[in-house]
């Protein structure tokens, strides 16, 4: 197994967290939300300093596929699963609640269940099940190993975990079943913690100080970063500390 790990103290006021999707809408109030694009080209445009991957999405004619044969190219229309949303604009809502990281208007950050931004969720990112639950590890009956992204916090809320896990890479990474990145979260000292989009879509990337470009850290399964509908991104004036476990 391989797995990169992000931890940021939230309570550094030089710290921002923000939810950003892809290029511009493609049809209005139509379906499509977004277009897809790399997750580092959306972080170089917000300014981030360190992003992983968000939602699960759907692309317009898109079939799941990865390597040369992942057709998730820039510019396909796209559309988040779960609710959504950036700099206090509500731009996605779905017809069931799922697991949210929230940045409330105050700054507070939390872990609810949402099915659509509420008034002071600020910035909003959805995935699709918990792994941790008031510090116990959530069940689940699928004991398969993907690549993973996961975002968790501790009992006070005081530092928000990102964990990038590799898979599906014969003799490098296996990946990670849903209880063992539950594990592995409970371990870095998280009180809840939920599951984010994964397989070819996990990725991690950090901005290099010294050229200001941005490195990949892990190994996407499609050979490169995949165009994706949103992100989760940081950034700070202090350096963000990155753990290759």
């Amino acid at each position: 197994m391989r797995w990169f790990v992000a931890e940021a103290d939230l309570s550094n006021p030089h710290l921002r967290i923000r939810v950003a999707p892809g290029g511009a809408d493609p049809d209005g109030p139509g379906p499509w939300q977004t277009t897809l694009m790399r997750p580092t080209q959306i972080a170089a445009r917000e300014g981030f300093d360190l992003v992983v991957n968000g939602d699960f999405f759907d692309g317009r004619g898109i079939k799941d596929a990865e390597g040369t044969n992942a057709s998730y190219r820039a510019e396909i229309w796209g559309a988040v699963c779960g609710p959504a949303a950036t700099d206090g604009r509500a731009w996605s809502t779905c017809t069931n609640e799922r697991p949210c990281l929230v940045v409330h208007a105050d700054r507070r950050v939390s872990i609810e269940m949402r099915d659509r931004p509420a008034t002071d969720d600020w910035e909003l990112v959805a995935g699709n099940t918990m792994l941790v639950s008031n510090g116990s590890l959530v069940a689940h009956t699928s004991k398969t190993r993907h690549p993973r992204t996961a975002a968790g916090l501790d009992a006070q809320a005081r530092t928000l975990v990102i964990l990038v896990a590799d898979g599906r890479k014969p003799g490098v990474a296996v990946g990670m079943s849903y209880e063992e990145l539950a594990q592995e979260m409970v371990r870095l000292g998280c009180w809840q913690a939920f599951n984010l989009d994964g397989g070819g879509s996990s990725v991690m990337a950090v901005r290099d100080p010294a050229n200001h470009k941005f490195r990949v850290l892990n190994d996407p399964t499609d050979g490169h970063e995949r165009a994706v509908a949103n992100v989760l991104g940081l950034t700070s004036t202090t350096a963000v500390g990155v753990e290759p476990h």
